[in-house]
């Protein structure tokens, strides 16, 4: 198949791309930078120049392809409104591009802020609607091009897709750890987040492409849950400091924006993907790869 990727040679268009590969896949990705054309080349991928904001560039991806894997996201801290508006722009852009063929749409989304007081499953709907709206309401607006001809499938990433190499959300636990002196954790750190290995997200990716349906909803989740505790255990483990509860009302200001998402539970079944793909996580678990010194690295 000829695919188009965004965020090509971001932390999972990479993994993906390469398990595209070498599943036998025509791959063209999108890179905004000569370093990322160049690593894009040399494995082989098609390089189409553009960034997020080139609506004119992954417009011209889309139309050329056979299936579409858009996972690129300015996930801009400072400015949420802009990314949540870059995000919203693309998916509607690659929706009307495809819109009749009845070409596959994968589309990057998340399992945060689901659903609270049990774990989140692939029935919940995104309750994130409208451009103003966490991501823009993406996931939502991307389904909306189901009834015109295109196979949309939301593949919703655990809050911690791990490995080396990992610059979300733990090395940010890790960089408020090594910044306060202390391993920290929220409230009595009981509440849970779901975990993937990176590799097993990109595999999950793929067979999302290849084999579901239309306006499916797949969880890359390994892991239903782990105790935030647990994962302030690890790294003051592996950075010798100690552990030690932070109040909720003063998470934000300890981790920084990641303290919002710290102190949420998140715990997210992935039963339903399992059954529908056939895919089974194969990957190290998120203790084990911190453990391991995989965010450690200076």
């Amino acid at each position: 198949m000829r695919v188009f990727v965004t965020g090509a040679s971001g932390w999972i268009g990479s993994a993906t791309v390469d398990d595209l590969l070498d599943a036998g896949h025509d791959v063209t990705g999108l890179a905004g930078s000569d370093t990322s054309a160049a690593r894009l080349e040399a494995k082989g991928v098609t390089v189409l120049r553009g960034d997020l904001d080139d609506l004119d560039s992954i417009r011209k991806g889309a139309d050329a392809a056979e299936g579409v894997i858009h996972l690129a996201n300015k996930h801009d801290w400072a400015n949420p409104a802009a990314s949540a508006a870059a995000e919203r722009s693309a998916v509607e852009t690659i929706g009307e591009a495809l819109s009749g063929s009845d070409r596959a749409f994968v589309f990057a989304s998340g399992v945060a802020g689901l659903v609270q007081g049990r774990p989140a499953t692939e029935d919940d709907a995104s309750p994130h609607i409208g451009p103003d709206s966490m991501r823009g309401g993406a996931e939502n607006r991307a389904f909306d091009f189901v009834d015109h001809g295109v196979k949309a499938v939301a593949a919703r990433f655990a809050p911690t897709v791990h490995g080396t190499g990992d610059h979300g959300f733990i090395s940010y636990i890790v960089a408020a750890a090594r910044k306060t002196g202390v391993s920290g954790y929220v409230g009595d750190g009981t509440n849970r987040w779901a975990a993937v290995h990176v590799r097993d997200a990109a595999r999950l990716v793929r067979l999302g492409l290849e084999r579901a349906p239309a306006g499916a909803r797949l969880h890359a989740v390994a892991e239903i849950g782990v105790d935030t505790k647990a994962i302030a255990e690890a790294i003051g483990t592996g950075l010798d400091l100690p552990v030690v509860s932070i109040d909720p009302d003063h998470a934000i200001s300890h981790f920084g924006f990641i303290g919002r998402f710290f102190g949420m539970e998140g715990a997210t079944s992935s039963d339903k993907t399992r059954a529908l793909l056939g895919w089974e996580p194969t990957g190290p678990t998120l203790l084990e790869d911190i453990k391991a010194g995989a965010y450690f690295e200076v």
